[in-house]
């Protein structure tokens, strides 16, 4: 049978609408190119290419900033807020709403601010890269003060959000309205209830063994086995890459064209499955939304980074950390790995990757002390933004605080506070999303159980398409129709918090550590 579009509201026949939608079209194409651009540097620029990339970025990221404020945008936002078919239309009325939100902010930016930023994110990242490789923090400290200084003046030409500070003027970019007090409401009681949690396993009567993590695997049969398991999950090859890269992301490029990596070493094969069904999550999301017949549109756009780290957070941690997700997963690692899996079991499996274990990498530890990493970050880079700490001493705040928190003394700088790639690109404000996604995750992994009471036998049996289509009906389709925490509870019908997530963290730790 044929499928026809549905036809055209009048909202979406006003001539202004149409003509704001082409517009907002052309700004997406600009930020697509840049898209691709990044994702090149990350994946397969040479070297050499480093200092002319910078000068790309910048430049497509001025034309792209220039369309995006071009004052006819102005005009046709105003004309359709005056037009009463777009404001009785739901979602001509969201784009409208969204368009405005981006509008305004964005023609509060200068366009020198905005290449000398682009410029100093793609230099800024070829630095840390050198910098972590030498563990050198003295090489990449010059890059984050610079960093922080710009981010200070974007954060002033915003201006300080109503009952804020000028870091939540940051913070708006990756989670609209979210003000760090509110952060600090949602931390302060999920940090006391993971610390005794935390305490109880490390004198638990039990402990899983970690010895799968030690097994020896072919790298080239663990991307066969990654590609597999992030197609059977739900991910596109037809409209999509999966890659290698230091830093695992996912980069949403255009309709048809979401590309992800991930990263692997000769042991811990879970992980590498972990990494890549975290990375799955993202770009799932970014493949259900309505790109095709809506580039461009804030329809088409993920709400907020906290809503798009839970379905990262959910596919590797609710789902990719079950028991049920490994009866599945193991026999076909064993086929495809070979001989290095073969004695494992899904018991081994499942007690290796649910360990609880401080750890000095983020990306490496375990969903319980994630987050004391998460916080320890949050902290660290709105003090530097308030100027309480100074990029100088980042080093010894981050290395305190890792001894504080996680009981960890940290002896070099890679392990330190040059693991994460986010503020050498400039994406200070974006850290307290991870953790904000594991409290949505939590919350609505709660609701698709009491809608999918089978979900686990689902998942033994190989079948996902039950979540991702619930995922997709509910969030993806949505774009940013709905704001995070409406869509929370419109979802759930409760407001955001820890419960459900500590809930769910202790039904599956306590039987394993026999507490």
């Amino acid at each position: 049978m044929t499928m026809t579009a549905a036809p055209a509201s009048p909202a979406e026949q006003t001539k202004e609408y149409v003509e704001l939608l082409g517009l907002l079209r052309e700004a997406a194409t600009l930020n697509s190119v840049g898209a691709l651009l990044s994702w090149d540097q990350e994946t397969l620029m040479p070297p050499r290419a480093a200092a002319f990339r910078a000068q790309q970025l910048s430049t497509m990221s001025k034309l792209a900033h220039e369309r995006r404020t071009d004052p006819r945008i102005g005009e046709l936002l105003a004309a359709c807020e005056n037009n009463s078919d777009i404001q009785e239309d739901a979602l001509a009325h969201a784009n409208i709403r969204e368009a405005r939100r981006d509008y305004d902010r964005a023609v509060k930016l200068p366009s020198e601010l905005i290449v000398q930023m682009a410029e100093t994110n793609s230099m800024g990242m070829e630095a840390w890269k050198e910098a972590r490789a030498k563990s050198d923090y003295a090489l990449f400290k010059p890059w984050l003060e610079k960093q922080v200084d710009l981010n200070r003046r974007k954060a002033e030409c915003y201006g300080v959000p109503a009952g804020g500070e000028l870091y939540d003027a940051l913070m708006e970019d990756f989670e609209p309205g979210m003000l760090s007090a509110e952060v600090d409401r949602l931390f302060v009681p999920f940090r006391a209830a993971l610390t005794p949690l935390i305490a109880a396993i490390a004198d638990a009567p039990k402990r899983p063994s970690d010895a799968v993590q030690r097994i020896q695997t072919d790298i080239e049969k663990q991307k066969e086995l990654n590609r597999f398991v992030a197609g059977a999950v739900g991910f596109d090859y037809q409209g999509g890459i999966l890659a290698v890269s230091t830093h695992p992301f996912s980069e949403s490029v255009a309709p048809g064209d979401t590309r992800m990596t991930t990263r692997y070493s000769t042991t811990n094969f879970p992980e590498a499955i972990s990494t890549t069904l975290h990375e799955s999550g993202h770009s799932i999301y970014e493949q259900n939304q309505p790109k095709a017949e809506r580039f461009g549109q804030p329809l088409a756009e993920a709400i907020s980074l906290g809503i798009h780290e839970s379905q990262s957070r959910m596919l590797e941690n609710q789902m990719g950390r079950s028991r049920a997700f490994w009866e599945w997963a193991l026999p076909h690692a064993k086929r495809i790995l070979g001989s290095g899996a073969s004695a494992a079991t899904v018991d081994d499996v499942f007690g290796a990757i649910n360990i609880v274990r401080p750890h000095f990498i983020r990306v490496e530890s375990d969903e319980v002390t994630y987050n004391l990493h998460i916080m320890l970050r949050f902290d660290l880079e709105r003090a530097m933004i308030r100027g309480d700490l100074s990029p100088a001493d980042l080093p010894g705040a981050w290395n305190e605080r890792m001894k504080n928190d996680l009981g960890l003394s940290v002896t070099d700088d890679a392990q330190g506070c040059l693991q994460d790639v986010h503020w050498s690109m400039g994406a200070i404000g974006y850290f307290a999303t991870y953790s904000l996604g594991n409290l949505y995750a939590g919350q609505f992994w709660d609701k698709i159980n009491q809608d999918i009471p089978d979900l686990e036998a689902q998942f033994s049996r190989g079948e996902f398409s039950g979540l991702i289509g619930w995922l997709s009906e509910n969030i993806h389709q949505h774009g940013r129709r709905y704001s995070a925490p409406e869509l929370c509870r419109r979802i759930t019908g409760k407001e955001l918090s820890h419960e459900s997530l500590m809930s769910y963290l202790k039904a599956k730790l306590h039987p394993l550590y026999g507490l």
